[in-house]
């Protein structure tokens, strides 16, 4: 069985969630898990909120929903980020469940257009009905842009 907390109501979580972006995905300018935490916890921007997901209260994974994400898309707002599932939690439907969550916060909050950027799982935001709208350039690496409209979904 698993639940998915929000680091606003669990802000001991923030630093399990930062460990993991700064060591899944790094962080242009070398920002350290105590910088990630911080911005974690930082007062919103706009609609945002870090969801972590527990199994039997082990945190096991973690969506955002930001402000901005990719440095080369300022135009673009808000963004679906830092999706990550455990390795040893993963084939659950952990993802989903958490990409499910930010969607459906986003909606709450009258967001009709979320933004993502992936290099690695187009196939799963597909899935999840996500569409590709081109390449982007992230760091040096080419990653794919999609997008999910919210307003007016099945």
């Amino acid at each position: 069985m698993h639940r998915i907390e929000t680091t606003r109501d669990r802000p001991d979580l923030a630093p399990i969630v930062a460990a993991w972006l700064v060591k899944e995905f790094g962080y242009p300018g070398g920002r350290t898990p105590e910088q990630v935490t911080a911005r974690i916890l930082a007062p919103p921007n706009g609609p945002e909120e870090t969801f972590v997901l527990l199994e039997q209260g082990k945190p096991v994974g973690s969506a955002r929903l930001t402000h901005d994400d990719l440095a080369s898309r300022p135009d673009l707002t808000p963004w679906l980020a830092g999706v990550f599932v455990d390795p040893a939690a993963r084939g659950r439907g952990y993802a989903t469940a958490l990409v499910r969550q930010v969607e459906a916060f986003a909606a709450a909050a009258a967001v009709p257009t979320l933004w993502l950027y992936t290099w690695t799982a187009e196939q799963l935001y597909a899935r999840l009905g996500w569409q590709r709208v081109g390449l982007e350039t992230d760091r040096g690496k080419d990653v794919v842009l999609m997008t999910r409209r919210l307003s007016g979904r099945d």
